[in-house]
This record gives structure tokens, C-alpha cells and sequence, in this order.
């Protein structure tokens, strides 16, 4: 086998963006990559599944359920069930629930498209404690590829989420929604402005159902709007110093 032991890679939703980079991925470390996708024949599972060492489900959080409930009954309970979603403390419980096997949740932080500098990083989560080896290979693989990984939790990742992704629809949606309600307010886009427009119109008209079921599945986006929204209060009662001052903690170890 390979150097992390994953040599033969099932990943469903290849067809979809993600589980065609990582198919790609895969394919040029000379691993064997078996596509799995909707209609999922028993014949085509079967051969997929065969000497299986990684399933990835590259799926909606929404559709794990009947995939797994599908997939599974073909599963020797020594390959490494994987997910990439966005979502992790559902998933990793219902992936648990269903399946004896080693589990490991996964979370690419970026797109098919990858910009210019950005460091590509994979949050990796093992499923249980007796996942750890499990997830020494996958942080292999994904390595191998040319990703940074680091090590978290569900519940970490989830709480990270909900500010990132989550609080971005919810207050992104909130501010042009308050915006809309300025008559005339077209007559004053600056070059800002319309920068955030152009962003909310890939995720209002695009990525909609996305952040939708991100928002949704994850327990945690309650929690951190009460936590924006005391903010939120502070620029109400005129401190925008003490405001300016914690954001600027992003840029603590910058000389300016």
C-alpha cells in the first residue's frame, strides 16, 4: 500500500466540483480513484467499494442519511469513512451512529477554484478516539496533495463556521436588506459598496441553498448572532473605539 495506506479511494459525488478536484488529486498520486454518483446501481457500488481503503462523501449534509443507508450494506468495516462538508457535528454523529468502522470528518476551506496565494487548509476531525490513525492517513493523503491540515473538533469547527460562514450570509443579508429600505440609495454606491453587492449576489442568487443548509445544520449560529449582536450594541451606544480596537487583532503581528 501507500505510504498512508489509502490506496484505492471511493468518492461519492465526483461528478460534483469538490469531488472532482479530489478526484483529480487523488488520480495524480497514482492512487485508484472509483467514482460513485447518482443512480447508485448495487453493481456500481459494489465494484466501488470493493477493497475500499477511503470513502469520501462529497454530498449535501442533507442527502448523508440516504447515501449512507445506501452505501453501507456494501462497506468492510475496515475502510475510512470520510466526509467534506461544511457541517460537522451533525454529520460526524449521524456517520458514527450508522457505521463500527473508522470515521473521519473533513472540512476543505476553500473551493474548486483556489485563489492565487491562498493557503488551501483541511480542518480533519477522527470520528472517535480510536480514529486517530484513521486520520493520520487521511491528513497524509490530503498533504500529499499539496493542502495543509491541522487537527480539530466538531464542536470547534462548528463554532468557527458559524462566525465564518453562517454570521456572513445572516449579516450580509441584513445589511442590504437594511440598505434596500434608503430610497434612493442607488445614487450613493461607492466602489466598496458595490464590491460587497457583487459578492452578495454570488451568494443570494448562487450559493443560496449552501449557506441555507450551512446556517441551518449547524448548532452553533445562534449562539455567535447574540454574540455579534452585543457588538452590535456597542456601535449603538458610540463606542466604536473600544470596536476598532478588537478588530484590529487580526492585524496584531503586522508593522504599519
Amino acid at each position: 500500500m501507500a505510504t498512508a495506506g489509502i490506496e484505492k479511494i471511493a468518492i461519492v459525488g465526483a461528478n460534483g466540483q469538490m469531488g472532482g478536484l479530489f478526484s483529480r488529486d487523488f488520480a495524480a498520486l497514482g492512487c485508484t480513484v472509483a467514482p460513485l454518483n447518482r443512480p447508485y446501481g448495487d453493481d456500481a457500488v459494489r465494484a466501488a467499494l470493493d477493497g475500499c481503503d477511503l470513502l469520501l462523501l462529497s454530498v449535501p449534509v442533507t442527502a448523508m442519511d440516504d447515501v449512507l443507508n445506501t452505501l453501507l450494506p456494501f462497506m468492510d468495516t475496515t475502510t475510512i469513512l470520510c466526509d467534506v462538508g461544511s457541517v460537522k457535528v451533525h454529520p460526524i454523529r449521524t456517520m458514527l451512529d450508522k457505521y463500527s468502522g473508522p470515521v473521519v470528518g473533513t472540512h476543505p476551506l476553500f473551493g474548486p477554484v483556489i485563489p492565487e496565494g491562498f493557503e488551501p487548509r483541511i480542518a480533519i476531525m477522527p470520528g472517535r478516539d480510536s480514529d486517530a490513525k484513521a486520520a493520520e492517513a487521511v491528513t497524509d493523503l490530503f498533504t500529499r496533495c499539496g493542502y495543509t491540515c491541522f487537527d480539530s473538533t466538531p464542536e470547534e469547527h462548528d463554532r468557527a463556521m458559524a462566525l465564518i460562514q453562517g454570521l456572513n450570509y445572516t449579516t450580509t443579508a441584513a445589511y442590504l436588506a437594511a440598505a434596500r429600505d434608503m430610497d434612493g440609495i442607488e445614487n450613493f454606491v461607492t466602489p466598496s459598496f458595490q464590491r460587497r453587492l457583487d459578492a452578495g449576489a454570488k451568494m443570494f442568487t448562487q450559493d443560496t441553498e449552501l449557506f441555507e443548509i450551512i446556517s441551518e445544520a449547524n448548532p452553533f449560529l445562534q449562539e455567535v448572532s447574540r454574540k455579534f449582536m452585543s457588538y452590535l450594541a456597542l456601535a449603538a451606544g458610540g463606542d466604536l473605539d473600544l470596536l476598532a480596537e478588537r478588530a484590529q487583532w487580526w492585524w496584531r503581528n503586522e508593522t504599519y
